[in-house]
């Protein structure tokens, strides 16, 4: 079943080239698909469309059906910003990620309750009366990410995830995404990330779509990629294995 659907979007503004051209594609919902590309092609600015930040100059964004409107409130959609920074503002961390339940004028008891379920989901149990400036930067994505899961949408933003998160942090994001229900679309400079929770990718360059396909077959097209300022990631190329192996088998 279709939750979004984007058709012949177009966004900028007067006298400036735009950001968005012609994007057409649409999400089932409990889909996961990435969106990669160089930075300035779009991606970010393809977030706040959905999320209603932005208004199309041309071309609709539907979600369940219903067209949407810039400054429209969607619960339905949570956008989980590139710089934790820049969405966590509350004193601690059980402040922050009830912000969005206490808005939505839900009772206490409610409130309670979804916070203890979000925190849980995402590994912060009992640090809810952490200072948010003290937690580490992987608790932070992941508190920006409870926040979300707070609304209870049907569609989950993710704008470069795991930018500046070390190895272990990284495994622990992509292990809470992996085990989410939610729709979600993630922008990613992080190939690998991408090609282990998403099943389709679409390539965004000059605010354009440029392929949109499974996983494996668009991030594995070498050609495609360096059209676009990418790599294929490691875990496609096989060759590389291949050299690994035979440097293993030469030093025996």
């Amino acid at each position: 079943m279709t939750l979004l659907a984007l058709s012949r979007v177009a966004v900028g503004w007067p006298g400036q080239e735009s950001v968005l051209s012609d994007v057409t594609f649409s999400l089932a919902r409990g889909a996961r698909v990435g969106v990669v590309g160089p930075n300035g092609s779009g991606k970010t600015s393809l977030f706040h469309t959905i999320a209603g930040i932005l208004a199309p100059q041309d071309g609709t964004v539907c979600l369940s059906g219903q067209l949407l409107r810039k400054g429209q409130f969607l619960p339905e959609v949570a956008l989980v910003f590139q710089q934790a920074d820049d969405q966590l503002f509350c004193p601690t961390l059980g402040e922050d990620v009830a912000f969005g339940a206490r808005n939505l004028g839900l009772s206490e008891q409610e409130v309670a309750l979804r916070v203890a379920n979000a925190l849980h989901a995402c590994g912060l149990t009992g640090l809810e009366g952490r200072p948010v400036y003290q937690l580490s930067g992987g608790e932070k994505r992941r508190a920006c990410i409870a926040g979300a899961l707070v609304m209870q949408p049907s569609l989950l933003l993710l704008d470069e995830p795991s930018a500046a998160l070390d190895l272990r942090s990284r495994r622990r994001l992509i292990n809470l995404l992996a085990g989410m229900d939610q729709a979600m679309l993630i922008a990613s400079h992080d190939l690998e990330l991408v090609l282990e929770l998403c099943a389709r990718v679409i390539v965004l360059d000059e605010g354009r779509i440029c392929a949109d396909g499974p996983t494996r077959d668009v991030l594995g097209d070498a050609a495609l990629m360096a059209a676009h300022g990418q790599e294929v990631p490691h875990s496609l190329t096989p060759h590389d294995t291949a050299r690994h192996k035979h440097r293993q088998q030469t030093r025996r």
